[in-house]
C-alpha cells in the first residue's frame, strides 16, 4: 500500500523521536520538506502525536516557533496505569480507547492478540448507544487487573 504524505511526515517525526527522545521541529521548514502546507504538519500532529497515543507536544508561534513532541515514558507500568486512570472520564470515543489499547501493546503490557480481542468487543457497534461509557469502565477495569502485583503476560 502506498503511503500517503501524512503518513510520511509521521514516521519522519517518529525517527526523530527514535534518534534522541524529543523531536523539535520547526512547522515551515518541515512543510518545505515534506512540500506541503504548515496546516497539514498541524493536522499530523494533531491526529498522529496525541495524549492518548503517549505524546507531549509543545508549540512555541512566531519566528523563533517551534514545535517539540516528546514520548511520555512511566518509571513503572504501576505509573502508567495511574496516568491513565486518572485521564479517564465517564466517556470515552472508540478512537481513544484505540489509541490507549494500543499504547498498552506498545509497552508490551498486553499482547497483540490481546490488544486485538479487547478492540474487537469495545467498538460502537457492538457496544450500542452507552459505548462512550461503557468503554469508560471497561477500560478502567482492564487498567485495575492489569496493575495488580505479579500480574504478568
Amino acid at each position: 500500500m502506498a503511503k500517503n504524505t501524512s503518513d510520511c511526515i509521521e514516521e519522519y517525526i517518529k525517527q526523530l523521536l527514535a534518534q534522541s527522545g524529543i523531536a523539535e521541529i520547526k512547522r515551515s521548514n518541515l512543510a518545505d520538506t515534506f512540500q506541503v502546507v504548515p496546516s497539514q504538519i498541524n493536522y499530523v500532529i494533531k491526529t498522529r502525536f496525541t495524549e492518548s497515543r503517549g505524546y507531549t507536544v509543545e508549540s512555541k508561534r512566531g519566528g523563533g516557533g517551534y514545535i517539540r513532541i516528546a514520548r511520555v515514558r512511566f518509571s513503572d507500568r504501576h505509573q502508567l496505569f495511574g496516568n491513565l486512570m486518572a485521564h479517564i472520564g465517564e466517556r470515552i470515543s472508540e478512537q481513544v480507547f484505540t489509541d490507549l489499547i494500543q499504547q498498552l501493546f506498545e509497552e508490551k503490557i498486553i499482547s497483540e492478540r490481546e490488544g486485538n480481542l479487547i478492540l474487537a468487543t469495545a467498538s460502537d457497534e457492538v457496544l450500542g448507544e452507552n459505548a462512550p461509557e461503557i468503554r469508560a469502565r471497561m477500560l478502567r477495569r482492564i487498567l485495575q487487573r492489569l496493575d495488580r502485583k505479579g500480574f504478568h503476560l
